[in-house]
């Protein structure tokens, strides 16, 4: 993988990421790196379901079918880490 296409990857991880937060009602309490970690995976794991299901065409603009199928990922990604604690900060006093 060039440098391009690993840059690219982190941006489209970070846009998928925050959108699947944007769609999870409340606060995360999650720091950016973790959101673009899950948007990454979201990105490649819908990527690979799309594909599967036959729903990833070669067309030449956006897959919107895809891109739903990453951000639904995303959000659900976002609901488990922020449900167990992934990002809990602890306060001292």
């Amino acid at each position: 993988m060039t440098v391009t296409g690993i840059i690219t990857a982190l941006i489209v991880g970070l846009i998928i990421g925050a959108l699947g937060r944007l769609v999870v009602p409340g606060r995360q309490n999650i720091p950016i790196w973790l959101t673009m970690l899950i948007g990454v995976g979201a990105a490649l794991l819908g990527t690979v379901i799309a594909r599967a299901a036959g729903i990833a065409t070669s067309t030449a603009g956006i897959d919107w079918a895809e891109l739903l199928i990453q951000v639904v990922l995303a959000a659900i990604g976002v609901a488990l880490v922020s449900g167990m604690g992934g990002g809990r900060r602890r306060v001292t006093r």
